[in-house]
């Protein structure tokens, strides 16, 4: 890759990775439109990375009070509302963990094509509109219940399929069970944090052996998508409750739109 194809593949990783409008379906458009070879496994580790980087960075002080508050009832201390968020976290990792140890070889093999991303782009876009729609934004994230926590992280499991949004699909599950957007898009982030480690992890146990890595290619991908993300967290939460999700409904139905054209083209 050159530069510009490392810096805009690194934004778009960075950008789409929390907004609830789909990665995959961005990272298609490269290789489909403009003929854009594949950016490689070692790109993939280190873009994640990069917004491994963004989202620790941006909820540090809420990380700090949830391993201490964690750390602390192992140690027996009394639970808090740290503690029992802590272990939601965790809880709602599981199901995405499975699936992906279950199902990630199919998924390669089976769903990785424009038309299925193009589908599901438009059919969990307005799912996400719905839930936006219906919802009255009473519940905060002390008011989350184990059950709620399994239900979003099971959503999070169909993030698997590309097209879906990992962000979107989880803040669509958490919208409707009546969490205010803030809540929903706060839960979804933190929820992030183990999924994009054990994802790096993952791809970083493939790269083992590897004969050559542009190390440079790595580096800019990762500090452009550490910055991208950053921003794109900063922006999201400051501007939802005025937003709403209506704007990213719309760009994912114009983008599935795209994605279909591309699929009968």
């Amino acid at each position: 890759m050159d530069i510009v194809q490392t810096i805009l593949l690194a934004l778009i990783q960075g950008i789409t990775e929390f907004l609830p409008i789909s990665s995959s379906a961005h990272l298609i458009l490269p290789s489909q439109v403009l003929g854009w070879p594949d950016q490689g496994l070692a790109f993939d580790v280190a873009v994640h990375l990069g917004t491994l980087i963004a989202v620790v960075a941006y909820f540090r002080k809420d990380i700090a009070l949830l391993m201490v508050a964690w750390f602390g009832q192992l140690s027996g201390r009394a639970a808090d509302e740290h503690t029992r968020l802590a272990w939601f976290i965790i809880i709602a990792t599981i199901p995405a963990g499975l699936a992906g140890l279950l199902f990630k070889d199919f998924i390669e093999i089976n769903l990785r094509s424009s038309m299925v991303i193009a589908v599901t782009t438009l059919v969990f876009g307005l799912l996400l509109w719905f839930a936006d729609a219906k919802n009255e934004g009473a519940k905060t994230l002390v008011q989350l219940t184990l059950a709620a926590a399994v239900i979003i992280g099971c959503a999070q499991a169909l993030a698997l399929i590309p097209g879906t949004s990992r962000s979107g699909i989880t803040i669509t599950a958490a919208l409707l069970l009546g969490f205010s957007r803030q809540d929903a898009a706060r839960f979804s982030f933190l929820m992030s944090i183990p999924i994009i480690v054990l994802s790096a992890g993952l791809m970083s146990l493939e790269l083992l052996g590897a004969d050559s890595v542009d190390w440079t290619a790595l580096i800019i991908g990762t500090v452009v998508s550490a910055a991208s993300a950053y921003a794109c967290i900063y922006f999201f939460l400051a501007f939802i409750n005025r937003l709403g999700m209506l704007p990213f409904v719309i760009y994912r139905l114009i983008l599935g739109c795209i994605l279909l054209f591309i699929s009968f083209a």
